[in-house]
C-alpha cells in the first residue's frame, strides 16, 4: 500500500483534483483501518518519538494505565505511578531493548478496586534506515495468567503433598505420643524440687506440643476432605467467629469491624471446614498487625456468588511473595508451619470456590473468598434436604 501511494505521490504535478480527492479519501479510509486494527488488540501500544513524547496510543494501553490520550508530552510525564513512570524513563532514555519486565501496578479501574495488576511490558526502538525514529512499548496485563499458572502449581504441590505424607506423619506422631506420655511419667518419678527442673520439662513438653501441631496440620493439609455440605448462613457463622475472637483482638489492640450483608442468600458449606478457613485468615492478620490495627470482615452478594473478604491494616505482603503464600511451607514467621494459608485455599477449593489476595506493602491485605450460591431449584442428583447422600 505505501508503494502505490509513492507512485501517486511522483505523479501529483499530473493529477487532477478528483484524483486527488480519491487519494485522501483512499488514505483516510487505510489510517482508520490501522487505527480499528490497532484498538482491537488486546495488548496495549504505545508509540513514542525520538525525545520519547507520546505520538500514539491504543485503547487497551489507555486502559491498562489508565491514561487519557495526551498526544506531544514525555511519556513518563503522563503516568501516574511513581514506579511505572521511573521504568519508563529509565528504558525510553537508554535506548536498550527491554524483553517482558513484570510490574505490578496499582489498577485505577473502578471494576479492579484498585487491585495489583501484574504487567508485562516490552520496549523495542523504531529503526528507520538505521537510525532510531522512536520507540514502541507493548504491554499485556498478565494477572490472570499468571493467576492460573499460580493454581495449577498450588493443586500440583497438594497433590505431591498427598503422595507422601499420609504414612509418613502416622509414624512421627505415634512416637510423639509415646514421648508425651513418657516425659510425664518421668516427670512425676523425678518430681520437681527445683526451678530447673521445672524449666526444662516445661521446656520439652512445649516442643512435643509444636511437633504434634505440626503433624496434624499436615495430616489435614494432605488427607483427602469428606465434605457434609449442608445448607448454611455465612453470616451466622462470621458472627459467631467474630464475638469469639473480639476479646483476644482488643487485648492485641486490633479493633474489629464486621460489615454483613443482610440479603445473603444460602450456600452449601461444611461449617467445621468453612470455620477453619476463616480462623485461619483471622490469625494471619492479628499476627501481621503486631501493634494493632483495623480487622475489617464483610459479605457481599453477587449474581451467582457470595464474597468474604478479610482485610487487616497490617504490614503487607512484597509483590513477589504474593503467589507464593498458598503455597506449602512458605511462611514468613519465625514460628509458623507454612501450611495455614494452604489449608485455606484448600478448603475453599473442596467448597467449588476460590480464594485470592491483594496486599500493599506497609499497608495491609486483603483476602477475598468467592463461594457459588446455593441454586435451590438446581437439585444434586444424590443430594436430600440440601444434604449430600452418603
Amino acid at each position: 500500500m505505501n508503494s502505490f501511494y509513492l507512485r501517486a505521490l511522483s505523479k501529483k504535478d499530473k493529477l487532477t483534483a478528483e484524483q486527488y480527492r480519491e487519494l485522501l479519501v483512499s488514505a483516510s479510509a487505510e489510517i482508520a483501518r490501522l487505527e480499528t486494527v490497532l484498538d482491537s488488540l488486546p495488548s496495549g501500544i504505545l508509540v513514542c518519538d525520538e525525545k520519547h513524547s507520546l505520538i500514539k496510543a491504543n485503547q487497551s494501553a489507555l486502559r491498562l494505565l489508565s491514561l487519557s490520550h495526551k498526544e506531544g508530552i514525555l511519556l513518563w510525564e503522563i503516568i501516574s505511578d511513581d514506579d511505572l513512570a521511573g521504568f519508563f524513563k529509565k528504558s525510553l532514555q537508554s535506548g536498550d531493548q527491554v524483553l517482558e519486565h513484570e510490574m505490578y501496578v496499582r489498577s485505577q479501574r473502578i471494576s479492579d478496586a484498585g487491585a495489583n495488576r501484574l504487567l508485562s511490558i516490552s520496549v523495542h526502538p523504531l529503526v528507520e534506515k538505521r537510525h532510531i525514529t522512536g520507540s514502541l512499548v507493548r504491554i499485556e496485563d498478565i494477572t490472570e495468567k499468571r493467576g492460573r499458572e499460580a493454581r495449577l502449581r498450588r493443586a500440583e504441590n497438594l497433590a505431591s503433598l498427598t503422595t507422601l505424607a499420609a504414612g509418613v506423619a502416622h509414624e512421627i506422631k505415634n512416637p510423639l505420643g509415646a514421648i508425651s506420655i513418657h516425659l510425664q511419667l518421668l516427670q512425676k518419678a523425678i518430681g520437681i524440687k527445683d526451678g530447673n527442673n521445672h524449666k526444662y520439662f516445661t521446656v520439652l513438653h512445649e516442643e512435643v506440643d509444636r511437633l504434634n501441631r505440626i503433624v496434624v496440620d499436615f495430616l489435614f493439609a494432605v488427607r483427602p476432605m469428606t465434605l457434609e455440605l449442608r445448607e448454611g448462613n455465612l453470616n451466622s457463622l462470621i458472627t459467631e467467629l467474630a464475638d469469639f475472637f473480639r476479646a483476644e483482638l482488643e487485648q492485641s489492640d486490633i479493633r474489629l469491624w464486621v460489615e454483613l450483608d443482610e440479603k445473603l442468600p444460602p450456600v452449601l458449606i461444611d461449617e467445621r471446614y468453612m470455620k477453619q478457613a476463616l480462623l485461619n485468615l483471622i490469625k494471619n492478620a492479628q499476627a501481621a498487625m503486631p501493634n494493632g490495627g483495623l480487622l475489617t470482615i464483610a459479605t457481599i452478594a453477587l449474581d451467582s456468588e457470595i464474597r468474604i473478604s478479610v482485610c487487616d491494616t497490617g504490614i503487607g505482603i512484597m509483590p513477589e511473595n504474593l503467589k507464593k503464600i498458598f503455597e506449602p511451607y512458605y511462611t514468613t514467621k519465625d514460628n509458623g508451619t507454612g501450611l495455614g494459608l494452604t489449608l485455606v485455599y484448600k478448603i475453599i477449593r473442596e467448597h467449588q470456590g476460590d480464594v485470592s489476595v491483594d496486599s500493599r506493602e506497609g499497608e495491609g491485605t486483603d483476602f477475598e473468598i468467592s463461594l457459588p450460591v446455593y441454586q435451590k431449584e438446581q437439585r444434586l442428583i444424590g443430594c436430600k434436604n440440601g444434604e449430600y447422600a452418603k
